[in-house]
């Protein structure tokens, strides 16, 4: 165990009210958030400003960070930004044959802490993060494609706000259970029967998180900190394209656990060669009991039916869904959709695919408004939304990875284009792959079309299914959620009745509902402390981001009872 720096008076003293402010605002599900949103919010109390996140960034681009894990055997790398930079940065490739020992050797200490200290623990960790959330918003944009102010936003406060929010959960969760009790049960006649209990949370073993390309942080943290908080060491994997957030994030975990007097490796990197695929090898490793991860169906699938020593939470795809049967604010339904379809060029688990749009059109405060009417208005408001290239930079981003790219250019080929997808020129980074949203019209009674509507079709792609009547809408709405799952659901409708059946199959299908958004709300933003993010109710994904379900499974409380 290295030498406290931090006592853990200190640290409760510090962080202390922070973590009850979480526990009210998971309570009541108001709105609170300790980290800013703003960039000029830092550059004081020890954070980065702009300059000097960007400085600490640059200094790290072309050198080797080195997190002093044991079992190091190799030194690996190779990303490239979407905005076309290599950034050269290298890692520590492990033999987990001692490094998963040397992560087990810290859990016992770790464990006996209890949960308050873990929790502050895992708050300083964050506070840390937060003060380098220039730096760290820099390692996201140039890792994920997002554009910079999204990534400070995603990549910083909104990460580190869902990573506190887990930490509450999990301290709710592991103090539900009192540490000691004293139980008496009478026997009449006879000397009562007298037990002095004690109950200790403990953790189930080594978390391995299994990281994403678009939102390493956003979607990493939740697992990360829920696991961390709960007592178990945390293996932390990549993806290979988006190494850098996380490793600087593993890097000051290690750094905060050791000045807090634990074992560092408590938390430790697994980067791969290219081409490995280490993650089947450690999901399956008996060691790792808690595996936490976001990306594709198929891998998600898989582990969830080969990776069965672990507690297994997956963000998987799904098909998200907006439909629209009528509105009282034409414009700015129209305004909210653009910006929806637009933002980090549809790169989101929540971003809308499928507007069912019934075929003889809608009812708006501008009159009715026919099928083709509707896809063309909204065709229009993204353009004008995108118009300006500066501003189409600022809002899309950059395209993820090639395989997005060829879903854009194969759409064309699938309907009628409503919306062509068009190349936009970054003229600080001219080598960056950035394309508008393309709107293709379906028709939801063919049943050729069915294949391209009921797939998830990653990326700026969005299809206008055309529909017979509000109660067909309802009708594909149940069966995509049901089939395909749904992180999101959307509804435009000024009529009750319509409404009360929207909400009732989203309640039935376990799907999230956002009703007639025409404001700076949208439906793929969701708040920490207020929003949950999925359900775990349908197959987009088994858990929710974040709620007691998530935590709970992670320890299990163990019982020793002493004759008093």
């Amino acid at each position: 165990m290295a030498a406290a720096e931090l006592t853990t008076h200190d640290l409760i003293a510090q962080h202390r009210p922070t973590l009850d402010q979480a526990l009210e605002a998971i309570r009541t599900r108001a709105y609170w958030s300790p980290h800013p949103e703003h960039p000029k919010a830092y550059g004081e109390n020890g954070s980065l400003d702009a300059a000097a996140g960007k400085a600490a960034f640059d200094a790290v681009l072309n050198t080797r960070v080195d997190l002093g894990q044991p079992g190091t055997d190799d030194w690996v790398g190779g990303e490239v930004s979407p905005y076309g930079v290599a950034l050269g940065v290298t890692y520590p490739h492990a033999d987990v044959d001692v490094l998963l020992p040397a992560m087990t050797a810290g859990q016992r200490a770790w464990r006996d802490a209890g949960a308050e200290v873990r929790a502050v623990v895992c708050l300083e960790i964050l506070k840390r993060i937060s003060d380098r959330t220039h730096e760290f918003a820099h390692a996201v944009m140039h890792t994920s494609g997002q554009a910079f102010m999204m990534a400070l936003q995603a990549g910083g406060p909104h990460a580190q706000d869902r990573g506190l929010e887990a930490v509450a959960y999990a301290y709710v969760e592991q103090v539900r259970t009192p540490d000691t009790a004293e139980w008496t049960k009478p026997q009449g006649k006879r000397d009562p029967l007298a037990l002095t209990k004690t109950f200790t949370a403990v953790p189930r073993g080594i978390a391995l998180l299994i990281g994403c390309n678009t939102f390493p942080t956003w979607n990493g943290y939740p697992g990360l900190f829920a696991s961390l908080a709960t007592g178990n060491a945390v293996l932390v994997k990549p993806h290979p394209r988006a190494v850098l957030p996380l490793a600087l994030t593993v890097q000051v975990a290690r750094e905060v656990l050791a000045a807090a007097g634990f074992d560092p490796n408590l938390v430790a990197l697994a980067a791969e060669r290219p081409g490995e695929g280490i993650a089947k090898t450690l999901a399956t490793r008996p060691e790792i009991k808690i595996i936490d991860y976001t990306g594709s169906t198929a891998f998600g699938d898989w582990l969830e039916a080969n990776a069965r020593q672990a507690q297994v939470y997956t963000e998987k795809a799904g098909v998200n869904t907006v439909l629209v049967e009528s509105t009282a604010n034409y414009q700015g339904m129209l305004a909210n959709l653009a910006f929806s379809l637009s933002l980090y060029s549809g790169q989101m688990c929540t971003t809308p695919q499928n507007l069912l749009i019934p075929r003889d059109g809608i009812r708006t405060d501008q009159g009715p408004k026919t099928y083709d009417e509707v896809v063309a208005d909204l065709a229009r408001a993204v353009d004008g939304l995108l118009g300006d290239d500066a501003r189409a930079n600022a809002l899309l981003g950059a395209i993820v990875n090639p395989d997005v790219k060829a879903r854009i250019e194969a759409a064309a080929s699938l309907g009628e284009v409503a919306l062509a997808s068009r190349e936009v020129t970054n003229p600080e980074f001219p080598d960056a792959v950035v394309r508008t949203p393309v709107i293709v019209k379906l028709d939801g009674a063919k049943p050729d079309d069915e294949a391209a509507y009921m797939n998830e079709c990653f990326g700026p792609v969005s299809f206008a299914v055309a529909v017979d009547s509000p109660a067909d809408a309802l009708a594909l709405l149940r069966r995509t959620i049901r089939e395909k799952g749904a992180m999101t659901v959307g509804a435009y409708t000024t009529d009750p009745e319509v409404e009360r059946e929207i909400e009732e199959v989203c309640l039935e299908e376990a799907a999230q509902l956002s009703l007639n958004l025409t404001g700076g709300v949208y439906v793929n933003q969701t708040a920490a402390f207020s929003d949950f993010h999925g359900s775990g109710g349908n197959p987009a994904a088994n858990a929710a981001l974040t709620d007691g379900a998530f935590v709970a499974n992670r320890f299990r409380v163990v019982e020793v009872r002493r004759d008093a």
